[in-house]
């Protein structure tokens, strides 16, 4: 299991929840969606079945091959433009799903970049302290590398000796 070494802090949380609630919302819109265009597949599909039989039926009632064939193209205009009305009901639920969409969007901007700073604020002062301790520690080591070894204090108190 992973763990963290900070907790979460309230600024993390508030933008992790602002951005939670813009795909919650956003994924609601793309399953209503979804949920427009399968009804619109049914009916489509419910539409052709229904002229489907009913051009077999006119088909088989049909006193030679002429007036069956004349039958089956009669239905090849009225086909057309129900493959054109599906398009154009597909076409109106993507537009309507493309402005939902950028409204819900629109609706969460606000808060996502207000939680957002916050976190970038939050992340550059955590990095300063954490800049400044680091500092104060390499100017502390520098310190005691760079000053003389303590001697004992009856070392210092005696002459150096000469070196021979």
């Amino acid at each position: 299991m992973l763990t963290f070494s900070q907790p979460i802090t309230p600024a993390v949380k508030a933008h992790i929840d602002a951005q939670y609630s813009l795909f919650a919302d956003m994924s609601q819109k793309m399953f209503e969606t979804a949920q427009k265009i399968n009804d619109l597949n049914m009916q489509v599909a419910k539409s052709v079945l229904e002229d489907t039989f009913s051009s077999v039926h006119q088909v088989i009632g049909a006193r030679d091959p002429y007036e069956a064939f004349s039958i089956a193209a009669a239905q090849a205009q009225p086909q057309a433009e129900r493959v054109r009305e599906y398009q154009q009901h597909l076409n109106n639920i993507a537009a309507n799903t493309q402005v939902d969409l950028a409204k819900t969007a629109e609706s969460h901007f606000p808060n996502t970049s207000r939680t957002a700073a916050a976190v970038a604020d939050e992340v550059a002062r955590t990095a300063k302290d954490e800049t400044e301790k680091a500092t104060s520690r390499q100017r502390a080591a520098m310190e005691k590398f760079t000053s003389p070894i303590d001697r004992p204090e009856d070392l210092k108190s005696q002459p150096p000796r000469p070196s021979a």
